[in-house]
């Protein structure tokens, strides 16, 4: 009999995050996921009509592929990736790795000619397929959470099946918001920082690409970025743990970062010249989600955060700068982590994690529980 909550989370990501049609296909990329789960997709995608591909990933195996990468195979890799992704008009992922610094002692040199080779399959499946991505709950990541399996995994059903719907009028108003700003200025503990967000567009996320989901985004103008950021929520990027992370900007370029270990966060901010520049700017707002647990698509969520992201720029909030790095970073501005405020055009719109003006409060935390 399968878990309830499976079929749930597969009828979720199939009918509401890709809106699957029949005669569709969609890649099912499974990492470390129970069998259980992809065979609730795989239903729940046929279901609807649709074709499911499934591909099975182990942790441990893709650790060694990228410790021996060779420009030749993944050069062959990415051409066969790409033209399967071309066939796919949805794609969803779950990853569960059991040890979330799998990666860590994976040679630089070696990830960084992995993800740039690979980079066209990305940009393929976020420019042209319907996505969407999502953590499996593990031992690991409850750990990380400080919380036992099982009140973790209740945790996570409960974020990642919310009502989703509740959080579209808000998202509209701050979308409508961001759409007419020009000038935006966050103020906090270690951080006094401006940029513009002029004619960039907005995006929001209220369960469509992320599982969870709860943000809306844009990007700031490239070269005006001024003043300093302190991120006080922890970070792990490619396997390695990141704290106490502090960038200082000129013109739009971060000029100095430290944070702990410096050496390796300076490696990747010099992965290439875009690495040193911002592709994204976002606010969020899940009720659910109020610590960070070193996984960024639950603390990239947290509630009265923002984050800002080093690299790549998104198609649809695109300020032009290319990377193969994304990295977002992320602050929590709610009054037990330090407080801060956030205006637009010099209008107070966020003190404390909590937005002020009226249309905006649908996106607090009592409006969306």
């Amino acid at each position: 009999m399968p878990d309830p909550r499976y079929v749930q989370l597969a009828s979720l990501l199939t009918r509401f995050s890709t809106k699957l049609q029949p005669g569709e296909n969609v890649l099912l990329d499974m990492f470390d996921t129970p069998t259980d789960m992809t065979l609730a997709l795989v239903r729940a995608a046929r279901e609807a009509g649709a074709f499911p591909y499934v591909q099975l990933h182990q942790a441990r195996v893709t650790r060694e592929l990228l410790a021996g990468a060779q420009t030749e195979q993944y050069d062959l890799m990415a051409e066969t990736e790409l033209a399967r992704m071309q066939k796919m008009q949805a794609y969803i992922a779950i990853r569960g790795s059991h040890n979330i610094t799998e990666l860590s002692d994976v040679p630089g040199d070696r990830m960084t000619l992995a993800m740039k080779t690979l980079r066209p399959v990305i940009d393929h499946r976020v420019k042209k397929t319907k996505w969407c991505v999502l953590r499996w709950p593990t031992a690991a990541m409850a750990q990380l959470a400080g919380m036992s399996t099982e009140a973790f995994e209740d945790f996570y059903f409960r974020v990642c099946t919310l009502d989703y719907s509740k959080m579209q009028p808000g998202m509209a108003a701050l979308k409508e918001r961001l759409d007419r700003t020009d000038l935006v200025e966050i103020k906090g503990p270690g951080t006094d920082l401006r940029f513009s967000v002029k004619n960039i567009g907005t995006v929001t996320c209220g369960g469509s690409h992320n599982i969870p989901d709860g943000e809306v985004f844009t990007c700031p103008v490239r070269d005006s970025v001024q003043g300093h950021v302190s991120f006080n929520a922890p970070t792990i990027y490619q396997g390695v743990n990141f704290d106490s992370v502090r960038l200082e900007f000129k013109d739009g370029k971060v000029v100095k970062a430290t944070g702990n270990p410096e050496d390796k966060l300076n490696e990747f901010l010099d992965a290439d010249e875009g690495a040193r520049y911002i592709g994204e700017f976002s606010l969020a707002f899940n009720p659910h989600i109020l610590n960070p647990m070193r996984d960024i698509l639950f603390d990239e969520k947290i509630s009265g955060s923002f984050h800002f992201t080093p690299g790549q720029a998104y198609e649809d909030a695109d300020n032009g700068n290319k990377s193969q790095v994304h990295w977002d970073m992320v602050s929590i501005q709610r009054p037990e982590w330090g407080g801060g405020e956030i205006y637009f055009d010099g209008e107070l719109v966020r003190r404390d994690g909590l937005f002020l003006p009226q249309e905006l409060r649908a996106l607090n935390p009592d409006a969306l529980v």
